[in-house]
C-alpha cells in the first residue's frame, strides 16, 4: 500500500530505501532540492522528492560519486539533453571501475600469497605480519 503525498521523512525513507539520515545528507549536499516544511518546522515529501531519492540511491547503488550524481540529476532532469553525455558519465566511471577491480585483485592476490606462505601454527613467524611491518609497502594498497 502506497502512502499519501505529502509524507514525512521517514515515509519518504521507507518509500525511497534511503535512510532519513541521508535524506538529509543530500538535501545539504544541494543533491535533493529543499522540500517543503511543516508550519512547525518538519520535512514534507512529494511523490516526486521520493522519485529523485530512488534516483539518487540506483546512481549510489552503481557506485557513483556526488559529483557524477549531481551530473546525472541534472541530465535527468533535462529532457532536451543528449543521451552521449550520459553515456559519457557512464563509460567514465566503468573506467574507474575497472581501476578500482584491478586494485582488488591485485590486494587480494597478495593476500592469498602471504596467507598461504603463513604457516598459521604456534610458531611466531608470520609472512602476513612482515610485509605489513616493511617500510615500502610492496603493492601500495594503502
Amino acid at each position: 500500500m502506497s502512502k499519501p503525498y505529502p509524507m514525512n521523512i521517514g515515509s519518504a525513507a521507507d518509500a525511497s530505501g534511503v535512510s532519513p539520515k541521508m535524506i538529509r545528507h543530500y538535501e545539504a549536499m544541494g543533491l535533493m532540492p529543499k522540500v517543503a516544511r511543516t508550519p512547525s518546522g518538519y520535512r514534507t515529501y512529494t511523490q516526486d522528492d521520493v522519485h529523485v531519492l530512488r534516483f539518487i540511491r540506483h546512481a549510489r547503488d552503481l557506485g557513483f560519486g556526488v559529483d557524477a550524481m549531481a551530473s546525472l540529476l541534472s541530465l535527468w532532469r533535462d529532457r532536451r539533453r543528449p543521451s552521449a553525455k550520459v553515456k559519457a558519465l557512464a563509460l567514465a566511471h566503468l573506467e574507474r571501475l575497472d581501476v578500482k577491480i584491478a586494485e582488488l585483485v591485485a590486494m587480494k592476490n597478495t593476500l592469498a600469497s602471504l596467507a598461504a606462505h603463513c604457516h598459521g601454527d604456534d610458531r611466531p613467524q608470520c609472512p602476513i605480519l612482515e610485509e605489513l611491518a616493511q617500510d615500502g609497502h610492496m603493492g601500495r594498497h594503502a
